[in-house]
């Protein structure tokens, strides 16, 4: 629940606390919902609470480490969970703790994905500002109708970085209005027994329009039903891998 992670796009996952509720298409077929349900936590659901975890020691480790090292990791936080999840048995000094969490480890870069844009300004610290330097804000945008909705959201949130996860990705994205272009994107199939195929222009018009706007690109991997599967498609795309990554934004 809080290690090294085989996500492309991240060093460590943290989950402050675990479970979620299915909002949109691209928790249709949710892996952590998936992964709760094999273990038996009944976590996931409006009617279900969510669970503190015991790992809140891993980061300062991780802290000390990226100090020594001078290496900056990517904290994907909340793997299994919505940090911007409004569910009551969210204790709100587990949100105080978090933030104090990622004050207190300055050297690494935290990774906040979320479904829920509309709760991020009602959970952001008293200090917030222009955004914490080690804080980058991002949200899921599977399909047209999210990627406008969510997206226009993030954009009017000042962070150090923004991000998309355009992962899912279940439906071309069409155009990207510059107005809420993010820092950085995201995007990739979807994997499982249910996965829904995705097309190879969706990802190339991301990409294209990525270059076009200098937005920094990631293209994580291609749909398939099984981990195995999916490493053997590789993740090029057009003969290319793209690994961009965004250049945090300097907050005096």
């Amino acid at each position: 629940m809080a290690e090294n992670t085989g996500i492309e796009w991240a060093m460590h996952t943290f989950n402050p606390w675990i479970g979620c509720t299915r909002v949109s298409a691209a928790c249709d077929f949710c892996y952590a919902e998936v992964w709760d349900n094999r273990f038996g936590g009944d976590r996931w659901g409006p009617k279900s609470p969510r669970k503190r975890t015991k790992t809140w020691g891993k980061p300062l480790k991780w802290q000390k480490e990226a100090k020594a090292s001078g290496i900056r990791p990517r904290v994907f936080c909340a793997s299994l969970a919505d940090v911007f999840d409004n569910h009551k048995s969210i204790e709100d000094s587990w949100r105080k703790e978090l933030w104090k969490l990622i004050k207190d480890t300055p050297d690494l870069d935290w990774l906040l994905l979320t479904k829920r844009p509309q709760n991020i300004v009602r959970y952001l610290p008293d200090d917030w500002g222009d955004g914490y330097p080690n804080v980058w804000l991002g949200v899921s945008t599977e399909n047209r109708e999210e990627m406008l909705r969510r997206g226009k959201v993030l954009a009017a949130i000042p962070a150090a970085v923004t991000f998309w996860s355009a992962e899912p990705l279940i439906e071309d994205l069409g155009a990207i209005p510059a107005d809420i272009m993010p820092s950085w994107v995201i995007a990739g199939g979807e994997s499982g027994p249910n996965y829904r195929p995705s097309a190879v222009g969706w990802f190339r018009s991301i990409r294209d329009q990525c270059a076009a706007s200098g937005t920094p690109f990631l293209f994580k991997q291609w749909g398939g039903k099984s981990q195995p599967e999916i490493k053997k498609l590789g993740r090029e795309l057009d003969g290319v891998i793209h690994d961009g990554y965004p250049a945090p934004r300097v907050i005096a």
